[in-house]
């Protein structure tokens, strides 16, 4: 009885929009309150206890509330993006990308690095790479021809490197000072320039609250430099996508996201994802198609990678 009223309680507190940093952790859990939740009812149905009916009917309250917010992420919920068929390389302008948080306290270089070089993406970005995380990569990252390194001592360093053509990249601190976002301008083969942005805003810990953070995100969102109809982001949100920010990017600039309809294909903690909940993000705007996507498996950070591919639209030909 207990458990189940402070269940419902902290789902109810997690709707009161404010911007503490307990209230807004509580996002990060709905769908493991939702998991309890339902394993607590059916635990009820074979209790013998007066307050039986109460337990059930608060805990239903929770499942609820929970399950409304997370409702677009689940499979059963309508798609927002349909998956193309075509790979890279079967037409003009198709490219893959990949998102990788690489843990800054992490000594596994070579797991990241072999998985970079599997993979191989034609666009990168790291999060979390102080120097002597891209020390170690360097061998993976002189492959590419246009490479941005910008260290951090602490969490919140990046690189961003691709063999597309970069036609502008410039890593800024739109929020807090030592918290970079990328913003690049690329062109893929025989296609329209496209805008990829890479996030990594700050989490929502004790001491740190999430007004910062949600600007950083939203502004990302509706103020790239180049202003052009296609682009992409990916990055390290320390957001979950149900959360009113996150929302609030993908709806203020109209962004779509492919996991929408399909799953919440969590990313956090990498090693136990069945409770885990999603906080790298991939969404894309305007004619750039995805190809695919996919959450990769385990390579000795706290974060799974992301890895899609997408293909931008072609150069209309000359009349």
């Amino acid at each position: 009885m207990t458990i189940a009223v402070v269940m419902l309680i902290s789902s109810l507190v997690s709707l009161i929009p404010s911007d503490a940093w307990f209230i807004r952790t509580l996002d990060l859990v709905r769908e493991p309150l939702i998991f309890a939740s339902v394993f607590l009812v059916v635990l009820s149905l074979f209790a013998e206890s007066r307050a039986r009916a109460v337990a059930i009917a608060c805990l239903a309250l929770t499942i609820g509330i929970n399950a409304w917010r997370v409702w677009p992420y689940w499979p059963i919920a309508r798609e927002q993006i349909a998956l193309e068929d075509n790979r890279p390389g079967a037409g003009p302008g198709c490219f893959s990308a990949m998102s990788v948080n690489v843990k800054v306290e992490n000594d596994d270089h070579d797991r990241i690095a072999a998985q970079i070089a599997r993979y191989d993406p034609d666009l990168l970005l790291l999060v979390e790479t102080d120097r002597r995380w891209i020390e170690a990569l360097e061998p993976v990252l002189s492959t590419y021809p246009a490479v941005q390194r910008h260290p951090q001592p602490e969490a919140f360093g990046m690189v961003f490197a691709t063999r597309l053509p970069v036609l502008k990249a410039n890593i800024v601190e739109n929020t807090y000072r030592d918290t970079p976002t990328l913003y690049a301008t690329v062109q893929p083969q025989g296609a329209n320039p496209i805008e990829f942005i890479g996030l990594h805003p700050k989490p929502p810990l004790p001491g740190w609250n999430t007004e910062l953070r949600d600007e950083n995100i939203v502004r990302a969102g509706i103020q790239t430099p180049d202003r052009l109809p296609d682009a992409f982001v990916m990055g390290d949100f320390n957001d979950v996508p149900w959360s009113r920010t996150t929302t609030k990017f993908r709806q203020t600039g109209a962004w779509q996201d492919p996991r929408i309809g399909r799953g919440t294909f969590p990313t956090f903690p990498a090693d136990f994802l069945l409770l885990g909940w999603p906080l790298d993000q991939f969404m894309v705007k305007g004619r750039l198609k995805v190809a695919a996507f996919e959450v990769l498996p385990d390579n000795g950070s706290d974060h799974r990678a992301l890895f899609a591919r997408l293909c931008a639209a072609p150069l209309a030909a000359p009349q």
